[in-house]
């Protein structure tokens, strides 16, 4: 019997042994998991990671794009070709079509049907004709800059390329292809006029005090400010069915203490009006229009107790920049 166990001994060594093995293999093993867990993504901080890249993204998009806004009315066949046209223009982020005609279904199935569209167009139908539906802060808008261009207007895909880069240098002003001024008497009325290209060698050149927002870029900040102006601001434009857009440059004038605006003289922007198949003519061809403009001048004053407007010379172009105005045209 002692013979035995004797023999039975070498057994169980050989099972301590294949236990140790078993231990140290199956600890092995744990550590090789363990590395390769702590190789694996943190889902949290990828999580991180992405809100991080989505919110840089957004901030991104606000800077470095614009969003336009055009308001229109009975002019159907030239809005789809405008739209079109702006499709190709680097850096527009949305289009906001503001649709006046109150009644008739917008065009957005037409618009749709001509795709697929690289930027989208959102369509905002309203429920009164008026001037100022176009000023409002839509919750669509999420760019800092705004481009805001008549219903009847083509402006150039570099035009528009170079305005904006002029804009994010002077983003408290607006700045745009049509200048205007005020121009005052004696009596302390003023009038509505235009801006002069003058012949070179002339003075300084001619100056202006407004820049219209019809085909402008401006800050988005201007539409909120816009609706904060004094009622009677609001009035006078839904009584004249015009002069938002010298409202506006009372608006930034008084919010900056500076000029309102800075021209940039466009290489090509053209007027398409007579290619609309409506027959609806423009604000600019009724008699009463230069009248309006006037009366609108020296109504803003009476509202605002002052006047604000502020006098530039300074026109910058594509081929050297900033020049004074000198070349004979009017625009």
């Amino acid at each position: 019997m002692r013979f035995y166990h004797t023999c039975k001994l070498p057994g169980r060594i050989m099972g301590i042994r294949l236990l140790h093995f078993s231990s140290v293999v199956i600890l092995l093993l744990l550590l090789v998991a363990g590395a390769l867990t702590a190789l694996l993504p943190n889902i949290k901080e990828d999580k991180m990671l992405n809100l991080r890249r989505e919110r840089k993204s957004q901030s991104q998009i606000a800077s470095d794009s614009f969003t336009l806004i055009m308001q229109t009315y009975n002019r159907t066949d030239l809005l789809l070709k405008l739209l079109n046209h702006y499709q190709a223009i680097p850096h527009l982020h949305k289009v906001i079509v503001v649709w006046n005609n109150v009644g008739e279904k917008a065009p957005e199935e037409t618009w749709n049907a001509l795709g697929p569209h690289p930027v989208p167009v959102i369509f905002k139908v309203q429920t009164a004709n008026r001037m100022r539906n176009r000023l409002q802060v839509f919750p669509e808008l999420d760019t800092k800059a705004v481009l805001m261009v008549d219903d009847d207007t083509l402006v150039s895909a570099y035009d528009l390329v170079f305005a904006f880069s002029i804009w994010q240098q002077f983003p408290d002003e607006i700045v745009g292809f049509v200048p205007r001024k005020h121009i005052p008497s004696p009596s302390g009325i003023y009038s509505y006029g235009s801006f002069e290209l003058q012949s070179p060698g002339v003075g300084s050149g001619d100056q202006y005090s407004m820049v219209l927002v019809g085909a402008a870029f401006f800050s988005s900040e201007y539409l909120e400010l816009f609706q904060k102006q004094p009622e009677a601001v609001h009035a006078m434009i839904d009584e004249t069915q015009n002069c938002d857009d010298i409202a506006m440059n009372f608006l930034v004038a008084k919010h900056t203490g500076k000029p309102s605006g800075m021209f940039v003289k466009p290489v090509d922007i053209r007027n398409l009006e007579k290619e609309s198949n409506s027959g609806y003519s423009g604000m600019w061809h009724r008699a009463e229009h230069l009248l309006q403009r006037s009366y609108c001048l020296n109504k803003l004053v009476s509202i605002y107790g002052s006047m604000p407007l502020k006098y530039s010379n300074i026109m910058i172009s594509q081929f050297g920049f900033p020049n004074y105005a000198n070349h004979k045209n009017k625009l």
